[in-house]
C-alpha cells in the first residue's frame, strides 16, 4: 500500500514562500539594481513594488480563504475565472517561469563556485555544465523520495542562507555613510540611466525577479494541514523578503556610490562586504550564495512540477502527467521539467549571454499568472461571490484587487516589448498539450473568445520568431 500524503505546517509552507524567493537575486541584487537607477528612483521604485507585491499577498491570501475548492494557486485561479485556454497559459507560463529561473540559478551557482574553483569559468564551461547537471539529476531522485522530505531538506536550507544575510546588513549597517548615500540621489551624474521615470521603469522587472515565488504556499494549498496557513503563509514570507531586500539594497547604496556598484561582478553583494571587510566577506557571501541557491533550486523542482501535476490532475493538461510514484511525488510532471532544464543547461555552451536572457524572459513569463489572479479576485468582488451584498470586506478586498491588477498592467509595461514578444513566442507551442488535454475529454479546442486570444498569441509569436531571425530581436 502506498503511504499516505503527509501535509505540511505552516513553517514548512513558509520556507517554500522564503526559500523560492530567495535564491540568487539577492546576492546580485545590488549591482543589477545600481545599473538602472540611483538612490532617489530606487526608493520610489521599492515603494511601489512594497504597494504592489503586498497587494498580489493579500489577493493570494484572499483567493485561498474564498476559494478553498481551488487547491492549485495561480493557475486555478485563471482557469475558474476566465476559461480553460486562460488557465492552460497561466500554467504553462508559471512552469515556464520556474524551470527558466532554474537554468539560471544552475549557471549562477557554478559561476559563484568559480571564485574558488576557475575551472567553473562562468558557469557554462563544459565542467561547469556537466557537473551542474549531476546536481540537477541529484535534486530530481531526491524529489522523487517525497515531498514531505524535500520540504523538510528546503527548510533547513532556507534557515542556513538567511544567516549570511542578516550578518551582512549588520556590517553594512555599521559602514553605511550619509555622505556616499546622498551622493546624486537622482542620478545627475550619470545621465546613461535617464529620467527618474525610466529608471524607475527599467528597475522594475529587476524586483519582480527577486518576488517570483510569493504565490508558493497557494500551489501547495491541497498539501497544507490548514488552509487558513497558505495565507499566513503568503504573507508572512512576503514581509520577511521583502525587508531583507530592501534592506541590502539600500544599505549598499551607502557603502559604495552608484557607479561603483554598477561595476561589480555578480554576486555583487560579495563586492561590497569585501569592500567593507575584505576578501573575507567575500567569501562569506559565495558560500551563503551556494547554500541559497541549492535550496531555490529545490524550492522549484517541487513548484514546477507540482503546478504541472496540478494541471493536469484538473484536466487542463494531459494525463499522463497526473502520474504519481508510490511516494506521491509527481514523476512525469518532474521528469519533463528537468528534461527541459537539461536540454537549456547544454544551450548555455554556446550561448554567453543565457543567463541574463533567462532571468527577464523568467521574470516576464511570471508576469500572466500574477495578473489573471489578481483580475479574478477583482472579478469575485464585482460578482459579489462569496461576499455578503455591499459588504465592507468587498469593498476592501475590490480595492486590494484593483491595485494588485494596476502593478501587474504596470509590469508589462516596465518589461518592454521585447519581453513580451519573447514570452508570445514561448506560450505558442504550449497549445500543443492543451489540443491533447481536450482530445482526450471529447471538447472542442477553444471557445469564440480563446480563438480570439490565441490568435493574438500567435500573432506576438510570429513577430517575435520573424525579429529574432531578423535580428531587431535578440536572447
Amino acid at each position: 500500500m502506498s503511504p499516505p500524503i503527509e501535509k505540511l505546517p505552516l513553517g514548512a509552507l513558509v520556507a517554500l514562500v522564503v526559500g523560492s524567493m530567495i535564491g540568487g537575486g539577492i546576492f546580485s541584487l545590488p549591482q543589477n539594481v545600481a545599473a538602472r537607477a540611483d538612490v532617489g528612483a530606487v526608493l520610489i521604485g521599492w515603494a511601489i513594488t512594497a504597494v504592489g507585491m503586498l497587494t498580489l499577498a493579500f489577493v493570494f491570501q484572499t483567493l485561498a480563504n474564498r476559494k478553498p475548492a481551488l487547491d492549485s494557486g495561480v493557475y486555478a485561479y485563471a482557469k475558474a475565472g476566465f476559461g480553460d485556454y486562460m488557465g492552460f497559459s497561466s500554467a504553462w507560463g508559471y512552469w515556464i517561469s520556474a524551470w527558466m529561473g532554474n537554468v539560471g540559478y544552475f549557471v549562477l551557482l557554478f559561476s559563484t563556485l568559480g571564485y574558488f574553483f576557475p575551472v567553473f569559468g562562468q558557469g557554462n564551461t563544459p565542467v561547469a555544465i556537466g557537473c551542474a547537471s549531476l546536481l540537477l539529476w541529484a535534486v530530481h531522485f531526491l524529489v522523487l523520495r517525497g515531498i514531505k522530505e524535500a520540504a523538510f531538506i528546503n527548510l533547513v536550507t532556507t534557515v542556513a542562507k538567511v544567516v549570511p544575510l542578516l550578518m551582512f546588513i549588520v556590517l553594512a549597517a555599521v559602514a553605511f555613510k550619509a555622505e556616499v548615500f546622498t551622493r546624486d540621489i537622482w542620478g545627475a551624474m550619470s545621465p546613461d540611466l535617464g529620467s527618474v521615470m525610466d529608471q524607475v521603469r527599467h528597475m522594475m522587472l529587476v524586483t519582480v525577479f527577486v518576488f517570483i515565488g510569493i504565490e508558493g504556499a497557494s500551489v501547495y494549498s491541497a498539501r497544507a494541514q490548514k488552509r487558513a496557513d497558505v495565507g499566513r503563509a503568503t504573507v508572512i514570507g512576503f514581509l520577511g523578503v521583502l525587508a531583507l531586500l530592501v534592506l541590502v539594497n539600500v544599505l549598499s547604496l551607502g557603502v559604495m556610490s552608484q557607479p561603483e556598484l554598477a561595476q561589480l561582478q555578480n554576486p555583487s553583494l560579495a563586492g561590497v562586504l569585501e569592500h567593507v571587510v575584505g576578501p573575507w566577506g567575500a567569501l562569506l557571501i559565495s558560500l551563503g550564495l551556494a547554500v541559497s541557491l541549492l535550496g531555490a533550486l529545490l524550492s522549484w523542482a517541487l513548484l514546477c512540477a507540482e503546478i504541472l501535476y496540478a494541471t493536469a490532475r484538473d484536466k487542463t493538461m494531459p494525463a499522463f502527467l497526473t502520474k504519481e510514484n508510490a511516494n506521491h511525488a509527481p514523476v512525469n510532471a518532474l521528469w519533463l521539467t528537468n528534461g527541459m532544464i537539461q536540454l537549456f543547461l547544454l544551450i548555455t555552451l554556446f550561448s554567453a549571454g543565457t543567463y541574463t536572457s533567462l532571468i527577464y524572459l523568467a521574470s516576464s513569463m511570471i508576469l500572466v499568472p500574477y495578473l489573471w489572479s489578481a483580475a479574478y479576485a477583482v472579478l469575485l468582488c464585482v460578482r459579489g461571490e462569496t461576499y455578503e451584498r455591499a459588504s465592507a470586506r468587498r469593498m476592501k478586498d475590490l480595492c486590494i484587487g484593483g491595485v494588485a491588477l494596476c502593478y501587474a498592467v504596470w509590469l508589462l509595461y516596465a518589461g518592454g516589448v521585447k519581453y513580451l514578444l519573447l514570452s508570445a513566442l514561448l506560450y505558442a507551442p504550449g497549445v500543443i498539450l492543451f489540443a491533447q488535454a481536450k482530445r482526450e475529454q471529447g471538447q472542442p479546442l477553444f471557445t469564440a473568445v480563446e480563438k480570439g486570444v490565441f490568435a493574438c498569441v500567435l500573432s506576438g509569436a510570429g513577430v517575435a520568431a520573424y525579429g529574432l531571425y531578423s535580428g531587431f530581436l535578440a536572447l
